[in-house]
């Protein structure tokens, strides 16, 4: 993993994406790289970016439209070489079992909770970390 870690971000809400931004904040935890965010707001932008390389997390938003994050994630999780592990955003707990069908990596529930988003992202930055070594 490079010194800094690239973070894609996909919805189709601006709010959406400032709240992930602000919630990871520059670095999630201390053990892991600064954080740079990939913004995208359409599906066929986030396929573009994916096939550039040098993903290290995808931030998908499950109320995304017109393609919900669910949906990407497994089309990626199918169609992109080494995938890079997906953090998903759920509009609410129940939905847990959507993220576990989409094959995302994590999920946290929407509106986005600092703590919680922060934690999550971390983890999925350690693995990917992990994985890269």
């Amino acid at each position: 993993m490079q010194p800094t870690a690239t973070v894609l971000v996909y919805s189709d809400d601006s709010n959406t994406r400032e709240q992930v931004r602000l919630a990871a904040g520059r670095r999630p935890a201390p053990d892991v790289p600064v954080v740079e965010f990939l913004e995208c707001a359409t599906p066929a932008a986030v396929l573009k970016e994916l096939d550039k390389g040098g993903i290290d997390v995808c931030v998908l938003d499950g109320e995304a439209v017109p393609m919900g994050g669910m949906g990407m994630c497994r089309q990626i999780k199918d169609e992109v070489f080494r995938c890079p592990p997906v953090l998903l955003l759920i509009g609410r707990p129940q939905d847990a079992w959507l993220a576990t069908w989409s094959r995302a990596d994590g999920a946290v529930t929407l509106p986005v909770e600092p703590v919680e988003f922060a934690s999550a992202l971390a983890s999925l930055l350690r693995a990917r970390r992990a994985l890269s070594a």
